[in-house]
């Protein structure tokens, strides 16, 4: 649940930070079984997906589906460049 408790003490106002757990959580159920049942696995994705979040986010984010969409394709981004970084080493 670290992943909950980073996006609960982001520096947001009310409105925001509920668009943005409402985003994760949607996010999150739309991308939970790509990451089968081991738990440090799953916490892992779930914190990558977190970071996402909120390097997307900002106090004026009220749109759940954008920010959903947008961490999304933040977080494949950033396993995408993962990959480049181990095929180059």
């Amino acid at each position: 649940m670290k992943a909950k408790q980073l996006i609960d003490g982001a520096s947001y106002g009310p409105d925001a930070l509920s668009a943005v757990g409402k985003a994760f959580d949607a996010a999150w159920a739309e991308i939970a079984g790509n990451f089968g049942n081991d738990r440090s696995e799953i916490e892992a994705a779930r914190l990558r997906l977190a970071r996402a979040m909120l390097s997307i986010a900002d106090e004026d984010s009220r749109d759940v589906d954008v920010l959903k969409k947008a961490a999304l394709e933040r977080m494949a981004l950033d396993y995408r460049l993962r990959g480049d970084e181990r095929r180059s080493s």
